[in-house]
């Protein structure tokens, strides 16, 4: 017994942290969209990891590792605002993959396109036909229990991610270095964005959702030796990866497709397809179509029951009624995977009513940003709250400086989430995004929809509803 108390704690290294967390934040469907900034996306980068960034890693990191059992961000706010708020909380980290899953099924049906006919890149029905379809058949997999695999995921990310973002950046570098035609500026003055109008600042909010979801990986902090130290290192590496793949990916993108002519869907299948065809190599583009769109259906398979399940384990305190609460006999939560399918299905069809595929593209960006942003507000206002109401709670990992140190963080998390919030109601310059009336609308509306469902739910709760859930029926 004694020797086994003596054996070294099994920890994780920086480096495996790092790349569990360039694993979330990671995704090639975000290069378009950072290409339409050109250089200057350097500065928005610093930006973003300097407000948002850096504050979610670090304020969730301490959460985590004061209140590491399951849960996740509804213990923490639990813990600081009640069940109410911590309920509200995990319905706004699950409600906002709704509009999430069209964005990037959308990617799929752009890169499909490529492969067997470019034009229907751009048909709205199209697109939309693909998301219905690949959506409602990756949920009956799950519905039926039949999941994709962890060897699966990882293959799906290094052959559709990685694979293909190392190949991107290398076409770039080629083709800036052999001196041929470059389609943005690239010299000092090009990083100075334009602070002029507003609407050139609008894809700022989508970078807040390209760097969301370091609250899931800080579970891990209190397993890394010394977290104190060495959290902050595996952040700050996983950071540089991130945007070093960013930068240097959508340059690629950027430098061979004019700022105006980018589409938020199929951008990356455009330049590759520029780039293959220069150099004689056409017949690789459905290949490497092929790979992309493999780890774009990892990624969302491997999210679809996810975020699902946590969502369901409020049932043990009652916050869903009883239909919600049914689970088939492989242990799935059948009728909230058929409530997400239908708002997955109702979110989809905004692709038939905005003007063109992109500006689709980005409105449900914008929605799925806002709705996770509301969430990170609550986190932050919880762990000011933690830090006083129950400071003798054993945290392995705390934010620098302590007490203002919270405050400091805190702070910066929730003005830079509140901007990006409020930004994202003002239209991109770079889109034609229609009728500005109908594209507030639909952000207002949705975030309404969001946010009143689980308040509503909460509201309406029934003491049977727990007793069934404690009585295993």
């Amino acid at each position: 017994m004694e020797s086994q108390k003596n054996l070294p704690r099994r920890v994780i290294s920086i480096f495996v942290l790092a790349m569990l967390n360039v694993s979330i934040m990671a995704s090639l469907r975000n290069l378009p969209l950072v290409a339409e900034y050109g250089l200057s996306a350097i500065v928005f980068f610093a930006i973003v990891a300097l407000f948002f960034l850096v504050p979610c890693a670090l304020v969730s990191a301490e959460l985590a590792t004061g209140w590491p059992k399951s849960g996740g961000i509804y213990i923490w706010i639990r813990e600081a605002l009640g069940d109410r708020w911590g309920f509200f909380a995990i319905w706004m980290q699950w409600v906002h993959n709704v509009a999430w899953y069209p964005v990037i099924m959308s990617f799929i049906a752009g890169t499909l396109a490529y492969i067997f006919s470019p034009s229907l890149a751009q048909s709205k029905v199209y697109i939309l036909s693909v998301i219905l379809i690949g959506y409602w058949g990756m949920t009956l997999l799950n519905y039926l229990g039949i999941k994709t695999s962890g060897w699966f995921s990882t293959i799906g990310v290094i052959v559709g991610t990685i694979v293909p973002g190392i190949l991107i950046i290398a076409l770039g570098l080629i083709w800036i270095t052999s001196g041929h035609p470059v389609q943005t500026p690239l010299n000092l003055k090009a990083v100075i964005p334009d602070f002029t109008q507003i609407g050139n600042l609008v894809f700022l909010s989508g970078l807040f959702l390209a760097f969301a979801g370091l609250e899931v990986s800080s579970a891990y902090a209190g397993n890394v030796q010394n977290p104190q130290r060495n959290y902050p290192r595996a952040i700050l590496l996983a950071a540089i990866i991130v945007f070093t793949v960013f930068m240097l990916g959508s340059l690629a993108i950027a430098v061979v497709i004019p700022k105006t002519q980018i589409s938020l869907v199929s951008g990356l299948m455009e330049a590759f397809n520029i780039f293959l065809s220069f150099y004689h190599l056409e017949w690789f583009l459905p290949i490497l179509g092929i790979l992309l769109i493999i780890g774009a259906i990892a990624e969302v398979n491997s999210w679809i029951i996810g975020p699902v399940q946590g969502l369901h384990e409020t049932s043990i305190h009652g916050n869903l009624p009883p239909f919600f609460q049914n689970l088939n006999k492989h242990g799935t939560p059948t009728h909230l995977l058929l409530f997400q399918a239908i708002i997955v299905s109702i979110t989809g069809c905004v692709f038939l009513f905005m003007p063109t595929v992109s500006s689709a593209f980005w409105i449900l960006t914008a929605l799925s940003a806002q709705s996770y942003l509301i969430m990170y507000i609550l986190m932050f206002i919880s762990a000011i709250k933690l830090k006083y109401s129950k400071p003798h709670v054993p945290r392995p990992y705390k934010v620098p400086f302590q007490y203002k140190g919270i405050w400091l963080f805190c702070i910066m998390g929730i003005l830079s989430s509140t901007f990006a919030i409020a930004l994202a109601f003002i239209p991109p310059s770079q889109l034609e995004t229609g009728s500005l009336l109908f594209y507030d609308l639909f952000l207002i509306i949705g975030l309404i929809f969001m946010c009143a469902i689980p308040l509503i739910i909460y509201a309406c709760r029934k003491p049977h509803w727990k007793i069934k859930i404690e009585r295993g029926s």
